[in-house]
C-alpha cells in the first residue's frame, strides 16, 4: 500500500518558538515535539558538514515509531565536487551515521547548485555510485577515510535506500536527463520555488519527492487554499499510480505503470513559519488528520 508523508524541511528555527513551538519548550526537545505533528522531516545539518553517529542515533530515538526521515546530502559532493570524483566523500558520508537511522531512513535528498549544468557523463558516473539498500552503503561506507573519527559501518539489516535530486539550472529540462534518473530510480524532485528554478513534475521513481518553497516569494510566502487543493489533487493522482492531466512534465516518455507511489512532502517556506501550517492543511485536505 503506498504511503503519503508530509512534512518539513528542519526543525530549528528560531522564529517559530512561541508560533509553532510553545515559547517554553527547551531547544532540546524541538524535534520529540515536531515529530509528534508530523510523521517525516528533512535533515538539514547533514547538507553543511557530516554529522556523528551519535546524532543520528539521538534523532532516532527522539521520534516515535514509524517516522521517517529524509538526509539532505553533503554540499561537499553536491556544490564543491559537483557531483565529480564522489568515491571517498560519499563513503564518509555513508559512514557519517544514517546507518543509525534504521528503519526510519527515508530518502536522501541530493540538491544540486543552481550553476551545476547538466552534464550527461558526470551524471551517469555519479548516479552509478549510489546505492540501493543498505548493505551496498555500508559496504561503500566501509571505505571511509580519517575524516570519520567515530564511522558506522553496519546495516541492522538489508533495506531499501531510496535518493531523489532536486535540480536548480534550466539545461536540466532535458529528455536524456529525465530518462537518466528513470534507468537509476531516483526520484525528480517536484520543487516549486515561486518561478526562480526549474519546476519540473516528470515521474522518474518508483516513489515522489516533493519540496515546497513557496509559489509567490521563496521559502516566505504560505499556500493559499487553492494552491493547496492542486497539490492535494496531484499527490492523489501520483498516490494511485497516476500522472496529473495538468502536471508540468518535460518528457513526452510515459513512466513506468504502478498501482502506487509512496508521496514525500516537504515544505521549506520557513523563515515566516508557513511551512508547519500549510504542512498541516495539507494533511486535512488529504484526510490524513
Amino acid at each position: 500500500m503506498s504511503k503519503i508523508r508530509i512534512g518539513i524541511s528542519g526543525w530549528r528555527y528560531p522564529p517559530w518558538r512561541g508560533v509553532f513551538y510553545p515559547e517554553d519548550l527547551p531547544q532540546r526537545e524541538e524535534l520529540h515535539y515536531a515529530s509528534r505533528q508530523f510523521g517525516t522531516i528533512e535533515i538539514n545539518g547533514s547538507f553543511y558538514s557530516l554529522q556523528s553517529p551519535g546524532s543520528y542515533r539521538k534523532w532516532y530515538e527522539d521520534v516515535p515509531r514509524g517516522f521517517v526521515f529524509a538526509v539532505k546530502a553533503p554540499r561537499y559532493i553536491t556544490h564543491i565536487r559537483r557531483l565529480k570524483n564522489a568515491e571517498k566523500p560519499l563513503a564518509n558520508f555513508f559512514a557519517s551515521g544514517i546507518l543509525e537511522l534504521r528503519e526510519k531512513l527515508g530518502p536522501i535528498l541530493w540538491q544540486l547548485p543552481p550553476s551545476l549544468r547538466y552534464d550527461e557523463e558526470v551524471l551517469e558516473t555519479f548516479l552509478s555510485q549510489l546505492p540501493h539498500d543498505t548493505e551496498q552503503l555500508a559496504a561503500i561506507a566501509r571505505r571511509h577515510d580519517r575524516t570519520i573519527a567515530k564511522a558506522s559501518i553496519k546495516a541492522d539489516r538489508k533495506r531499501r535506500v531510496r535518493h531523489a535530486m532536486e535540480v536548480r539550472h534550466p539545461s536540466f529540462e532535458d529528455d536524456a536527463f529525465i530518462a537518466q534518473l528513470r534507468r537509476h530510480d531516483v526520484a525528480l524532485v517536484v520543487a516549486d520555488t515561486a518561478g526562480k528554478w526549474p519546476f519540473l513534475e516528470d515521474v522518474t521513481a518508483g516513489f515522489m519527492y516533493l519540496r515546497l518553497h513557496g509559489d509567490k516569494e521563496l521559502y516566505a510566502s504560505g499556500y493559499t487554499n487553492a494552491a493547496l487543493q492542486r497539490w492535494r489533487r496531484h499527490i492523489d493522482a501520483w498516490q494511485h499510480g497516476r500522472q496529473p492531466r495538468d502536471a508540468r512534465r518535460h518528457s513526452g516518455e510515459s513512466p513506468r505503470r504502478r498501482t502506487g507511489r509512496d508521496i514525500y512532502c516537504y515544505f521549506d517556506n520557513d523563515t515566516k513559519v508557513k511551512a508547519p501550517f500549510d504542512a498541516h492543511k495539507l494533511e486535512q485536505k488529504l484526510g490524513l488528520i
